[in-house]
C-alpha cells in the first residue's frame, strides 16, 4: 500500500489492497504465514498517522523497519511456554503475526518516524518533510 503514491478511486488501489500479502506470506501448505490488520490513515498539514488495530500485544515484540522507501510493520507470534499444572479444555484465543508494508512517498520524513502503542492500537506518526516556503520580497531600486 502506498502513502501518497496512489489515488484511492482507482481500481488499482483496490487490488493492491486485496492482493499486498499474496503469495509471497503463504506457505507450501497454502496458509497464511502472516494475517493482515485493519488500518486507519489519516492526513494533518504536518504528517500522516497510521493506526494498526493490534490488541492483546507488547510493543517489545513489533518490528518496525523503513528500508528504500518502504515502511514495513510486523509481529510475530512468540512460542508459547506450555504450564504443565493445569490442562487447557478450550483455547479459543488467537494471536497471529501480521506484516504490512506502505510505500513512502519522498514527502515523508523517514527520520523523524515515530511509534507508540496504547490501549491495543499500534500508532505511527510520519512527518512530512518541511516544505521550503517562498516568501515574496520587495526588492529596492537604488
Amino acid at each position: 500500500m502506498n502513502i501518497l503514491k496512489n489515488n484511492p478511486n482507482t481500481l488499482g488501489y483496490l487490488f493492491e489492497d486485496l492482493f499486498d500479502q499474496f503469495p509471497r506470506n503463504w506457505n507450501k501448505e497454502g496458509k497464511n504465514l502472516f494475517a493482515t490488520v485493519a488500518v486507519n490513515i489519516h492526513e494533518t498539514t504536518d504528517a500522516y498517522h497510521l493506526e494498526l488495530n493490534a490488541p492483546g500485544r507488547k510493543k517489545e515484540d513489533f518490528k518496525i523497519n523503513v528500508e528504500n522507501g518502504l515502511l514495513t510493520i510486523s509481529f510475530e507470534k512468540k512460542a508459547e511456554v506450555e504450564v504443565k499444572d493445569y490442562k487447557t479444555i478450550r483455547k479459543e484465543f488467537q494471536v497471529q503475526g501480521f506484516k504490512r508494508s506502505f510505500s513512502l512517498d519522498e514527502k515523508i520524513n523517514s527520520g523523524a518516524i515515530q511509534a507508540r502503542y496504547e490501549e491495543g492500537i499500534l500508532k505511527i506518526l510520519l512527518p512530512k518533510k518541511e516544505q521550503i516556503q517562498v516568501v515574496p520580497q520587495q526588492i529596492a531600486v537604488n
